[in-house]
């Protein structure tokens, strides 16, 4: 059954009800980042797999937990760890991977609220967006962090950003090695505590600037 990599820095508050929420047979592997609020003994205590990262960046955490997911053909799934997306989710977003039919399923953020995604964020998602459209053909409506794909494929496209523009890269290349690729809807609540990333104009900027550097390369 698939291995959840969730990368986390400082998310002690929704840790536990993340995990406790995990689908059976579905096995979390929790990166922690650097947390200095116990981010990583809680995990462990609630039985995840913890890997600790200690080279700060998203694509550095996310990349450690795919190592980390059981060699083979097996699917691993991806989320953020601060409480916005519902484990649950996990299962239809795996589904197509798991059935054979789809190498990599992108979950599609539906704010359940009008603050759980601000407006800044939305734009600079959308934005991104529209230029994998143009490059790729894809139509896409969200870079969003919850998806599912087959471990030893996701190594082997070779990701090298080990920042923010990860999830960007790892659409690109998989655009280009001729993946089938589909997304569908999830619902994206309010996180649980403060935002690090796309709840701050200064997150989301650093982020696109990161996809940025992506775009530029991928020309």
């Amino acid at each position: 059954m698939p291995h959840v990599v969730i990368p986390v820095l400082n998310e002690a508050g929704a840790l536990p009800a993340l995990l406790a929420a995990m689908p059976p047979g579905y096995t979390a592997v929790v990166v922690d980042n650097g947390s200095t609020d116990g981010s990583g003994g809680i995990a462990r205590r609630a039985g995840a797999v913890v890997v600790d990262e200690p080279e700060r960046g998203f694509g550095a955490a996310c990349w450690a937990g795919l190592v980390a997911a059981a060699p083979g053909d097996g699917v691993v799934c991806f989320m953020d760890g601060d409480g916005s997306l519902d484990p649950a989710d996990l299962v239809r977003v795996a589904a197509p991977v798991l059935a054979g039919a789809s190498d990599l399923v992108l979950g599609a953020r539906r704010p359940t609220t009008a603050g759980a995604w601000p407006v800044h964020a939305r734009l600079a998602n959308r934005f991104l967006a529209r230029e994998i459209g143009r490059r790729t053909g894809l139509r896409l409506a969200d870079i969003g962090p919850m998806r599912a794909a087959r471990r030893d494929d996701l190594i082997a496209l070779g990701i090298t950003d080990r920042r923010f523009g990860w999830p960007l890269e790892m659409v690109l290349r998989a655009a280009a090695a001729g993946w089938r690729i589909e997304e569908l809807p999830v619902p994206y609540a309010p996180r649980t505590g403060r935002s690090k990333v796309t709840g701050t104009v200064a997150g989301t900027v650093r982020a696109v600037r990161d996809m940025s550097r992506v775009l530029a390369v991928a020309q």
